[in-house]
């Protein structure tokens, strides 16, 4: 049976950081595994604690009266050197509920005013990249409204909102950088008639 022996913390960051595993196979060999994790030691791994508390939001925001819009960022990612299509995300500070970081994170990236709608196990944490990191992100559903601006971005941000119709939203598919997350909830939208949060709501 696979398990893990040992855990090391090779560095001490405050948003994220790097561990070395002694993996031991179902075959018993052993080997080093290397991930990365928002985890601040060791003892806050998911591999340890077995909760799965939601490192990050997502934010799938639906604008316009007609909701025929969905709210994307167009950001700078030093990891592809390139700009890529994402919804608007970010950390869940501690002690934070997932809806008051999503209105706090939709503020802070695009200056639109988040309403979260009640989404049940719609916006449980879910996993993103299991082969490398335990980070798991819970998607927070709602409406947006008012005047998109960047004048709230940090200084190591670089970030363009786009107000993407389904038109638009086949086109970023088509030809732009997406991050995954995000390309299957416009294939979602894209599909969807009417209102794209009815299916959270049924």
């Amino acid at each position: 049976m696979s398990e893990i022996k040992s855990i090391q913390q090779k560095t001490h960051n405050r948003y994220l950081n790097y561990y070395e595993l002694e993996a031991v196979h179902r075959d018993g060999s052993v080997s080093p595994y290397y991930m990365a994790s928002r985890a601040k030691d060791a003892n806050h791994l998911k591999a340890v604690t077995r909760e799965n508390k939601p490192d990050g939001v997502i934010l799938y925001g639906v604008y316009g009266e007609a909701k025929d819009r969905v709210v994307l960022i167009r950001q700078y990612r030093y990891p592809l050197g390139d700009y890529v299509y994402e919804f608007p995300a970010g950390l869940v500070e501690e002690g934070e509920e997932m809806g008051a970081a999503g209105i706090r994170e939709m503020y802070e990236e695009t200056g639109l005013t988040f309403t979260p709608v009640d989404a049940s196990s719609y916006s449980r944490p879910f996993f993103t990249t299991i082969g490398m990191t335990d980070e798991s992100c819970g998607t927070v559903f709602g409406y947006c409204s008012g005047e998109p601006t960047s004048v709230h971005e940090e200084a190591s941000e670089e970030i363009q909102v786009i107000l993407a119709d389904r038109e638009e939203a086949r086109r970023i598919l088509r030809e732009e950088n997406v991050a995954i997350m995000c390309a299957y909830m416009l294939m979602h939208f894209i599909a969807s008639e009417g209102d794209p949060l009815a299916f959270v709501k049924g």
